[in-house]
């Protein structure tokens, strides 16, 4: 019988565009409130895992200076994911199955500010043919764009739509990078940064980081008044080829949702790693999203998008709005990969 797994504290830090400081001080940011609010000694913290990248980094095995950070103890105790945040928290809560121990600390981090994103990335793809093209995830983000418009699923005013409201819903997300009031129409006008998307459709490049602790059931109960349960995680992969996809569609998100039994029509909320704007009409087709689920109240990766933490924030504000009372049971979801060829979805509740 599965284990019932909670998530008992949150942390984010601002989006920023350039963090003065270190990684490392970023994560000792959040795992310090973690500590502070729940109580814990650092020292009985069962496991810690993070999701980084050395790519960005630009240093092999960068992620061992972020060991100061959240302080595994014995250092050796601790695991990591080249890999987002989320995929991090699924290791967690998979280890918190066997039945153990009952504690981990899961982080996310990412500083995209030193480089520049459009020359890094494509080192992370095909060998043969994409990387020596420089295929870059804007120029495969504008190729799924494209086609969308030609399959006559979207319009570049449904591009613009998305990013209208993100934009308009991170006014209220103190954590945000951008946020303004902008119009469909103004945003129409802008100029195009690589056809058919204007930079608007693009994420900012942010630094930033986010934390949870979860737990096993009883301890859950004691750690926190209002836990968040994690009630099911799944993720899949595509072929890295793209033309091997239908660039229009993410059959790995339906059958992430189809393997969780996942039924939209209860969920409250859903946070998507929308990182350009023509994914949110890609993934709200394949979860079949209707208008009673909020998407992406906190406007979203297009308000900012820390590299590597990006799908763990979704999971923490999901897990925020439930603790505020604000929704019932949601959805977050994470992405890896150009075009939305990873996917991991994660359903939580609060307590009935």
């Amino acid at each position: 019988m599965a284990e019932d797994i909670a998530i008992v504290a949150t942390a984010l830090t601002p989006c920023y565009r350039n963090y003065a400081d270190s990684e490392p001080s970023m994560i000792m940011s959040l795992v310090n409130q973690i500590l502070e609010e729940t109580g814990v000694d650092r020292y009985k913290i069962d496991f810690t895992i993070a999701g980084s990248s050395d790519y960005l980094s630009g240093a092999p095995f960068s992620f061992i200076a972020s060991v100061d950070g959240y302080g595994a103890s014995p250092p050796v105790y601790e695991s990591h994911v080249e890999m987002d945040g989320a995929w991090a928290l699924f290791e967690a809560f998979v280890r918190l199955q066997c039945g153990d121990i009952d504690l981990a600390l899961v982080v996310g981090s990412g500083k995209s500010s030193p480089g520049s994103p459009r020359e890094i990335f494509p080192i992370q793809t095909d060998p043969y043919v994409q990387a020596p093209l420089g295929l870059d995830p804007v120029s495969v983000a504008g190729l799924q764009a494209n086609a969308l418009i030609e399959a006559g699923k979207a319009t570049e005013r449904d591009f613009a739509e998305v990013v209208s409201r993100s934009r308009r819903d991170a006014l209220s997300n103190p954590n945000a990078q951008v946020a303004k009031d902008v119009s469909v129409e103004d945003l129409l006008k802008a100029p195009y940064y690589a056809t058919p998307l204007r930079k608007h459709d693009l994420p900012p490049i942010t630094d930033g980081a986010s934390a949870m602790l979860i737990a096993r059931g009883d301890r859950a109960k004691e750690l926190c008044d209002n836990p968040v349960w994690i009630r099911g995680m799944d993720h899949r992969i595509e072929s890295h080829h793209l033309g091997l996809r239908d660039l229009t569609d993410s059959p790995s998100t339906r059958i992430a949702a189809k393997n969780l039994g996942l039924e939209v029509s209860s969920l409250d909320v859903a946070e998507l790693c929308v990182r350009y704007s023509p994914e949110e009409i890609v993934l709200r087709q394949a979860l079949e999203l209707g208008t009673n689920t909020k998407v992406n109240p906190s406007g979203g990766p297009l308000a900012g998008h820390p590299v590597m933490a990006t799908g763990l924030t979704r999971v923490v504000e999901v897990a925020r709005r439930i603790r505020l009372g604000e929704a019932s049971r949601g959805l977050a979801h994470a992405t890896s990969g150009p075009a939305l060829q990873q996917n991991l979805l994660c359903i939580l509740e609060g307590d009935a």
